[in-house]
């Protein structure tokens, strides 16, 4: 396999830049794998393909506002390593010299020192105040993805309803559709559980090797408590809502216990499912990993191509604020 095999084409028109209202009028794309049938819905339809009595996945993990915007001067905070140190990409990179410190906001008397490069240009920053200081709250903003324009009026908009822990860096968007009285419905029905990863930047780096086997994940932390591991060895078939939700599950397998780590794995055509039955997923970027994921589940990249021939067809919405995708 070759990265360009995870290739298409995608008219600019069709990246979403706001969401579906109300949230589950999203449309739904649902392929079944077993007839390769493919069948055009809207989100709050989901429970009439959904497995009897599978269980429900969320990943409940919200997004931080780790942006930091000051005048011509950009800090994206991917690591608190303590209260005043944090790992960061920053724009411009050539303010940003080896024991050099930049000013952020005279008037705030804000501050940082970079007192480490990496490799791949994140800088480690020694900052003048800690990075939860009420100074820098106005500075704050959502992370949202490049491809969609800096609104914080959409700041609601990119949480799920049940999102609690803060730790993200990025949406889990799959989780986006869901209404509080949608979930309420499906829990009639469905067991729902939820379990914790919080999204990096890892998740949605850019694989820069035409080999996949040389791309290395980065590592993002998850915690799975003893009851919804419990639940999970009980249900009668797991639907993951979003990658993320998938990979920890995946990671973990069954018999699943209660547990808190981190997980790099990478998953592409040929793997084993261990643990997820179904997906509830978005439409991702060419050359993703994310998509090298669902072209797995799916079973083949030649039927992955067929699948999103149909979405960009039938004009679906893309990506993080784009339509939905069932695979059975």
């Amino acid at each position: 396999m070759k990265l360009s095999d995870f290739d298409f084409d995608l008219p600019k028109q069709l990246i979403a830049q706001v969401p579906a209202h109300p949230r589950d009028h999203a449309r739904l794309l649902v392929y079944d794998r077993k007839t390769k049938k493919l069948t055009d819905d809207r989100f709050y339809n989901l429970e009439k393909y959904l497995k009897p009595k599978t269980t429900i996945v969320l990943n409940d993990s919200r997004v931080e506002k780790s942006r930091l915007r000051f005048d011509g001067i950009e800090v994206f905070v991917t690591q608190t390593i303590n209260p005043k140190t944090v790992e960061a990409l920053v724009r411009p990179g050539k303010k940003f010299k080896l024991n050099e410190t930049v000013i952020l906001d005279k008037q705030s008397e804000l501050s940082a020192r970079t007192i480490a490069i990496s490799g791949d240009g994140i800088r480690t920053l020694e900052l003048s105040q800690p990075i939860d200081a009420v100074a820098f709250d106005k500075y704050r903003q959502t992370p949202f993805p490049p491809y969609i324009a800096q609104d914080e009026s959409l700041a609601g908009e990119y949480q799920t309803v049940y999102a609690r822990p803060l730790g993200s860096k990025a949406a889990p968007t799959a989780g986006l559709h869901f209404t509080d009285k949608q979930l309420a419905e499906l829990s009639k029905n469905h067991p729902i559980q939820k379990l914790t990863l919080h999204v990096g930047l890892g998740t949605f780096a850019p694989v820069k090797t035409d080999e996949l086997s040389s791309h290395k994940m980065h590592s993002e932390e998850f915690f799975l408590s003893g009851q919804t591991a419990s639940a999970l060895n009980r249900a009668k078939s797991i639907t993951a809502v979003g990658t993320t939700t998938l990979r920890v599950l995946e990671t973990l397998g069954k018999p699943f216990k209660e547990a808190a780590g981190s997980t790099d794995i990478f998953i592409t055509p040929g793997y084993n499912f261990k643990a997820v039955d179904s997906l509830v997923t978005n439409f991702h970027l060419p050359k993703s990993t994310l998509l090298m994921l669902v072209a797995a589940l799916i079973g083949s990249i030649d039927e992955l191509q067929r699948v999103y021939d149909h979405a960009i067809a039938s004009k679906y919405r893309f990506y993080s604020f784009g339509d939905a995708m069932l695979i059975l």
